[in-house]
């Protein structure tokens, strides 16, 4: 019964993180599935980061238009 509650909190945390806007680059990356550096290389190539301060924030929206941009 502990297991399975545990799974469900789990389940809870991905989706609730998946449904947030904006993220750090980090989970930016884990969104796309690459490592951070590749999403570094992203923004060299266009990706709109929103930077204000120290703190970096790139929308979902953002991400998936990038990535359509390259789709063929």
């Amino acid at each position: 019964m502990k297991i399975q509650q545990e799974s469900i909190d789990i389940l809870n945390k991905v989706e609730q993180r998946n449904s947030r806007e904006w993220m750090n680059l980090k989970e930016g990356a884990e969104y796309v599935g690459v490592s951070y550096n590749t999403f570094i290389k992203f923004q060299l190539m266009g990706l709109k980061i929103v930077e204000i301060g120290r703190i970096k924030r790139v929308s979902r929206k953002e991400i998936d238009n990038f990535l359509n941009q390259y789709c063929y």
